[in-house]
């Protein structure tokens, strides 16, 4: 049975310099730092792996771009040289498909047409990437995540959790259990309406439902590592930052699946959620966001969670990459 404490394990997997110093010093060794340089000088925005370095220097300068490194320190500039956000748009394009139509890397094969952006440190927006290919970068990435409740008087805690469970035919994590919403933050997306766009495609809540009840209540981080028989291909490094939002749904109010996305939902107490969660049914990331809702509502204190100092700080991870993740009003 899995703690607490075990669950954030699962996601925010990238090692602590001042808690696994050995184990910080291995991992760090078999990356290259993406670096992106402004008027104030040099900053990182990615974490890439020895692997995709390898075959950066394999494709024609013509088709990546100018690419300068630096061996000792092990940095890496890319899609520098080119003025405009669409110029560089374009470029890093060219590359993704490029090693998408030589079958380079097996992410790629789980294309999804949808763009995601790489901010740079005033929130400008330096790029756009192919959703499947910014793990080969290792740049930010950006979601949002709802867990939508009722209200019952008779049930432990008070109330009941919309639990749904993930395809058995979805790319990643099939037949996992999931958030009641969740979504990636496509370039030029505001959270709240990706979170409306989801809330229809994924569950069939009405519009003015999640408009008017939907309350943003905090905004978790974590670095997470991929494995192959989860993600595709192990050993890339993601970097995410979720906004959440809580939903208290009205009576008659149901949840549905529309997309395909997800085979059904149930209403789950809080003592089912727990042993959902200790037996492992939970997608790595919705585990954290169910642990962070019981924090929020009072269900895991300090006084029955001895792992409390320690979840806090993981779910609210300091990320060494810039973003809108950094700023307390956000903009896209």
């Amino acid at each position: 049975m899995r703690k607490n404490i075990d669950l954030i394990g699962d996601v925010d997997i990238f090692p602590y310099p001042d808690r696994s110093p050995d184990e910080y010093q291995r991992m760090t060794s078999g990356l290259w730092t993406l670096l992106w340089e402004d008027e104030q000088g040099k900053y990182p925005i990615g974490y890439i792996l020895d692997r995709v370095f390898r075959e950066l220097t394999r494709v024609p300068e013509s088709v990546r771009g100018e690419m300068t490194f630096d061996e000792t320190e092990r940095t890496i500039m890319l899609f520098q040289g080119y003025r405009t956000e669409p110029e560089r748009t374009a470029k890093v394009a060219e590359l993704a498909g490029y090693w998408r139509q030589n079958g380079t890397f097996k992410l790629l094969r789980k294309w999804r047409d949808e763009l995601w952006p790489v901010y740079g440190r005033k929130g400008e927006l330096l790029f756009s990437m192919e959703r499947t290919a910014v793990g080969l970068i290792g740049a930010m990435r950006y979601g949002v995540h709802m867990i939508a409740y009722v209200r019952d008087e008779a049930a432990p805690h008070g109330f009941k959790l919309w639990v749904p469970r993930r395809a058995a035919n979805k790319s990643t994590f099939p037949g996992m259990l999931d958030n009641t919403v969740a979504g990636g933050l496509a370039t030029g997306e505001d959270p709240f309406e990706c979170l409306v766009r989801e809330a229809d495609e994924e569950a069939s809540l009405p519009e003015h439902v999640v408009r008017s009840r939907a309350k943003c209540v905090d905004v978790v981080t974590y670095i997470y590592i991929t494995e192959e028989e989860r993600v595709g291909e192990a050993d890339f490094i993601y970097p995410e930052s979720q906004w959440v939002y809580d939903l208290e749904l009205p009576a008659g109010v149901v949840p549905q699946p529309k997309d395909g996305e997800v085979d059904e939902f149930r209403l789950c107490d809080v003592d089912e959620v727990r042993k959902q969660l200790a037996g492992g049914e939970y997608k790595p990331n919705c585990a954290l966001v169910v642990i962070d809702f019981f924090i929020r509502h009072g269900i895991l204190t300090e006084e029955n969670e001895p792992d409390m100092a320690d979840i806090l700080r993981r779910i609210h991870r300091e990320m060494p990459f810039p973003g809108p993740h950094k700023s307390q009003n956000p903009t896209f």
